[in-house]
């Protein structure tokens, strides 16, 4: 059975930050109406003339970021459960409309206490959760990495790289700054996914721009990047915006962009998966990275890479993010040894450098 083109809306909206709130009662407040927002959003999306079949929201829609706090405290403050609290609304609401909802949280599970995740996840139309990522690679935030070895033994090989086979074809979900990552993206390929749902929060960067396109075109696989409006979650003075949701087909065409930074459902494009599945067929050339990818010269590389230690926080979870310096100054070390990085000269200072979330 063929699957008709779908149609696939960004929620660009504007969200408060949990974490500037003076009480947690107030927090409360601030995520209750950011999920108003939202689904106020997602209403007028499906009240419209283009009535999406699923829609994404950007990273940290719901919440904000933590902005520095201690990882204990925003456990209590912001992050839930996958399903749980956050998600119950909009899984009730998939369920009534019959989309799919895809978007992102900050994720603290049962099973992983005093920990939390960067957790990006697809909702069915029958309301249940269908994948659920927690991020790898991270800046200032909790990683699966950090315990490494208990995770892979915990998670199944198909959930730690999910991949979610619906009728409307295979989706995955990449968050923000992940999507200039290109092995996230290649591990939930080589798991069949043709749709990247990225859920981003992030000011205008050449590198991110161009990350996207590559991760499409390298993969053929189509992308729904859904930004925030407004000032991005780590900008609190506002000097830096959201804006250019973007939706391109599995060749990096362009079907739908927004430059500017206003809440919109205005991004909005229709995905041909029948005509990729074509296309990832035909033989094209290098264009065609699939059937002419030789994966196997570079397997003896990335088994040699050894740089940013696992497991570093495996004994005990991260309590804040400086205490991930340790880690960055034995990666250093471990690139200087690989002759990534050139040594300093004896005495020399490392320069100031500031982190990109």
């Amino acid at each position: 059975m063929t699957q008709s083109p779908w149609r696939a809306t960004c929620i660009q909206m504007t969200g408060d930050r949990a974490c500037q709130a003076a009480t947690g009662a107030e927090a409360q407040r601030v995520i209750a109406g950011n999920q108003a927002r939202l689904i106020r959003m997602i209403e007028q999306a499906l009240a419209g003339p283009e009535r999406p079949d699923l829609v994404v929201f950007p990273e940290f829609g719901m919440t904000g970021p933590p902005l520095g706090m201690a990882v204990p405290d925003w456990i209590r403050r912001a992050c839930s459960t996958i399903p749980g609290p956050l998600t119950e609304p909009l899984q009730a609401l998939a369920r009534r409309e019959g989309i799919y909802i895809a978007g992102n949280m900050f994720e603290a599970p049962e099973e992983w206490p005093g920990r939390y995740f960067n957790s990006s996840f697809i909702i069915g139309p029958e309301g249940t959760i269908l994948s659920n990522y927690r991020r790898v690679n991270v800046a200032a935030f909790p990683s699966v990495h950090d315990f490494m070895t208990d995770y892979l033994r915990a998670t199944p090989y198909d959930q730690v790289f999910p991949v979610a086979d619906t009728p409307l074809g295979k989706l995955c979900v990449i968050a923000c700054g992940e999507i200039t990552v290109p092995e996230v993206a290649r591990c939930m390929m080589m798991q069949g996914a043709e749709v990247i749902l990225h859920p981003t929060n992030s000011r205008y960067s050449p590198a991110q721009e161009a990350a996207k396109v590559a991760r499409v075109t390298e993969n053929m696989m189509a992308m729904v990047s859904a930004n925030v409006a407004g000032p991005i979650g780590f900008s609190p003075d506002g000097t830096f915006t959201g804006g250019r949701s973007h939706i391109m087909d599995h060749w990096g065409e362009t079907l739908a962009l927004r430059e500017e930074a206003d809440e919109t459902t205005a991004v909005s494009a229709l995905i041909d998966i029948e005509q990729l599945r074509a296309d990832r067929r035909r033989d094209s050339g290098l264009s065609n990275p699939h059937l002419r990818a030789r994966y196997e010269m570079y397997v003896p590389y990335y088994q040699n890479a050894r740089f940013y230690p696992p497991d570093h926080f495996r004994d005990a979870p991260m309590q804040h993010a400086d205490e991930t310096h340790d880690a960055i100054a034995r990666a250093r070390a471990n690139l200087e040894r690989s002759g990534v990085l050139v040594p300093l000269p004896t005495g020399a200072k490392d320069p100031a450098s500031t982190v990109e979330l």
